[in-house]
């Protein structure tokens, strides 16, 4: 990986992933952030006795967006989604990455706007306003099958690699509040086969990845899947829970706050991904790097 770079586009789920990386790395060097945006959405670490750069890159839709409050409930927020727009924050450093590592996110599932050239043409999750539905996997296929086409028809020739869909754990209660995740152990084989909306969308991305792969080939870019859903799925012992903050628990206090049931603690499950990338780079298949983590 000498003189090399590698791009994670995501959200702060591949923040986790970065991180662990990064703790991984640290056994050999040290690195250094040379840069980050205000907001810390874009940051650049960089590892100078090896010329290795790592860019984590904010990005939860691929696809451009902006966040509006909704003008009849002032707490309420809505994106406006364009499914025809590449978000510039990944596009704009494209011919710097010699690897891509790039997933959606459950940002999908907030309520939505939907445009295409400028026109509003349906909305996700958002009664009241008299507007279409356009569900979240429609959205998703949209803005992958947009990115796919970019990097697969581009002079530019990284080696990309598409995670699946990150499943979540959540269970029991109805408000956010109640839902836990407070197993401490893995499931075992058939004692659970994900959320239909969750595996909707991993259909979705190897739906695109089969359709984009092929382009790339021709014109040279490799394309890979990294199918970790059901790998992950798995491992309802690895999240935050309720200690995403700070002793939640400190002094007899009820815990009031959401539970964490997304993100992984470190060290934790996440850690395989990187073990993961590194043989599908090596030996270029992916289907065998996940099969051997089983």
């Amino acid at each position: 990986m000498r003189h090399k770079s590698w791009a994670f586009i995501g959200d702060s789920i591949y923040q986790n992933h970065v991180h662990s990386l990064l703790c991984q790395l640290s056994q050999v060097e040290e690195h250094h952030v040379i840069y980050h945006d205000p907001s810390f959405h874009i940051i650049t670490f960089y590892f100078p006795s090896h010329n290795f750069t790592i860019y984590e890159i904010w990005s939860p839709l691929l696809v451009h967006y902006e966040t509006i409050d909704d003008p009849g409930v002032s707490s309420k927020k809505y994106m406006n989604l364009h499914l025809d727009i590449l978000d510039s924050t990944w596009t704009r450093f494209y011919n710097q990455y010699d690897y891509m590592v790039l997933s959606g996110s459950p940002w999908f599932y907030n309520p939505s706007i939907i445009f295409e050239k400028n026109e509003v043409i349906g909305c996700h999750y958002c009664p009241g306003l008299g507007l279409k539905e356009y569900g979240a996997a429609k959205a998703y296929a949209k803005a992958l099958q947009l990115s796919l086409n970019f990097i697969a028809t581009s002079e530019h020739k990284p080696i990309v690699i598409v995670r699946t869909w990150p499943p979540s754990h959540y269970e029991a209660g109805e408000s956010p509040t109640e839902r836990v995740c407070n197993r401490t152990r893995p499931f075992r084989e058939g004692e659970i086969s994900g959320a239909p909306a969750d595996l909707k969308m991993r259909e979705v991305e190897v739906e695109e990845y089969e359709k984009a792969a092929p382009i790339g080939a021709r014109n040279g870019v490799r394309i890979e899947l990294l199918d970790t859903y059901h790998l992950f799925l798995l491992r309802p012992d690895g999240h935050p829970g309720p200690y995403g903050t700070y002793y939640p628990f400190d002094g007899g206090k009820q815990q009031n706050d959401k539970n964490d049931c997304i993100h992984w603690c470190l060290p934790g499950p996440i850690d395989t991904l990187n073990d993961m990338l590194m043989k599908m780079v090596m030996n270029g298949n992916a289907h065998d790097s996940a099969s051997a983590m089983l």
